[in-house]
């Protein structure tokens, strides 16, 4: 085999490799956190002041795996008119999942994770007294 040939070869290897990369990088799903994140952008400065909130309280919001029944327990503010707690998988958005607080909640939330996928996920719990609004989250790996 003469240089040329070899020349010839080494492209042509060279363009299908591209070719294969190129095909199997556009059949990849890439999921957006969210689908209207320049609207969240704007009230971002809502999300801050909740946090900052949050950080203020003497008692703090705490959130248990409970590994033996499958279950996350949120012990929740007396003050607390209404909340929701989103289940946040950052590996995969279809997986997300909110819980309502109700009005006439106890003082425990129990919320089973049991069709959970295992890894890492982030609960998010967002609640108002009437007057302010609070969020906090906290990581959980199943």
């Amino acid at each position: 085999m003469n240089w040329g040939k070899s020349i010839v070869l080494v492209f042509v290897l060279f363009a299908g490799f591209i070719g294969t990369m190129v095909v199997s990088m556009s059949r990849q799903r890439i999921d957006l956190v969210r689908d209207d994140y320049y609207q969240d952008e704007i009230a971002y400065q809502q999300h801050i002041d909740r946090v900052a909130n949050a950080a203020r309280l003497t008692n703090k919001v705490p959130m248990t795996y409970l590994a033996d029944t499958q279950e996350v327990a949120v012990f929740l503010p007396a003050s607390l008119r209404k909340g929701t707690l989103l289940f946040y998988r950052p590996a995969d958005r279809v997986q997300d999942f909110k819980v309502k607080i109700p009005q006439d909640h106890t003082a425990r939330q129990l919320v089973s994770t049991k069709g959970l996928l295992k890894g890492h996920w982030r609960v998010q719990f967002t609640w108002s007294d009437g007057q302010r609004d609070y969020y906090t989250e906290q990581e959980l790996f199943l």
